[in-house]
């Protein structure tokens, strides 16, 4: 299966979702009149992407049929999708990982699928080429470190662990003389999810970019935050917590096969202004895709 058949594949639900409703309104009205915005901005909110992202995309709609004085409503598909993609590409897509070696913090609430992001992201790694080294730094959560080991096994990378209940910036210091000593190009390090005491979290991850800081001042460092996509504008809710406590630089989408609200891409993208870098379409190793807004928008549409 192709990148984009895959993609088609792993969105089907939102596609199909929004195609009941968005089928019927460019093939439904004959005019782009009141009646038409009206009932694709009910359906945009529909799919997730939320009531302001909604409302913002429809207006600017409204401003470009008028100023490329557009007609027919196949011509306002397109303009949708030329607007959708543009709310999309709010950063850089690509992770930033030009050091040797770079640094990942993986950070999102325990359940997204945060240390299965993790392994299926060393996986995408390594078949690039790179050497990954994984850092098993949420100490707090039992059996973390077994699950991230177990990831390790199946992605072909190395680890390095402590005990349950560690200091996370000591193993994420361990991480970094373990990646120097081995020549690793990237270390991924997985994080506490504890949002419901943002102080304590807040401090933790205060202390790791310290570490980092200090340790590796030059390298690359990415802070990827790990949002569930069935939650939808929950998710949204969460990633704005995590940007003012955890300075994120992007984010990952999963479980985005599983849901019929695959808008919230777009949604979140919007709000925070932080460039999607990853998407999780499936269950298997490979289904975690690097994100491409032009590709997104034309398998969700």
């Amino acid at each position: 299966m192709g990148f984009f058949d895959k993609l088609k594949s792993g969105l089907s639900k939102t596609r199909k979702a929004m195609e009941t409703s968005l089928s019927g309104i460019f093939t439904g009205f004959s005019a782009l009149d009141d009646d038409f915005y009206d009932e694709l901005e009910e359906s945009l909110i529909l799919a997730d992407l939320g009531v302001d992202t909604a409302v913002k995309a429809v207006e600017a709609l409204r401003s470009r049929v008028k100023e490329q004085k557009l007609r027919e409503p196949e011509e306002a598909r397109a303009a949708l999708k030329d607007i959708l993609v543009e709310m999309l590409e709010v950063g850089d897509t690509a992770l930033r990982a030009g050091t040797k070696p770079s640094v990942v913090l993986v950070i999102g609430v325990n359940g997204v699928g945060k240390t299965t992001t993790i392994g299926k992201l060393a996986n995408l790694l390594r078949s690039q080429g790179k050497k990954v080294l994984l850092c098993a730094a949420d100490t707090f959560r039992a059996a973390a470190a077994d699950q991230l080991e177990i990831w390790a096994g199946r992605s072909g990378t190395e680890i390095v662990r402590q005990h349950e209940g560690a200091d996370p910036a000591s193993v994420v210091f361990d991480a970094i003389s373990a990646a120097r000593a081995r020549g690793s190009d990237i270390i991924l390090c997985d994080t506490a999810g504890r949002l419901h005491n943002k102080q304590n979290l807040m401090n933790e991850l205060g202390k790791i970019a310290r570490i980092l800081d200090r340790e590796l001042p030059q390298a690359d460092k990415e802070v990827l935050l790990v949002l569930d996509g069935t939650t939808g504008q929950n998710g949204l809710m969460q990633a704005k917590q995590f940007r003012e406590i955890a300075g994120v630089t992007g984010m990952v989408l999963t479980k985005l096969d599983g849901t019929a609200k695959g808008g919230i891409v777009i949604a979140v993208a919007d709000a925070l202004q932080i460039p999607v870098k990853y998407i999780g379409v499936g269950e298997q190793m490979d289904d975690l895709m690097p994100f491409d807004a032009r590709a997104f928008v034309d398998a969700l549409i």
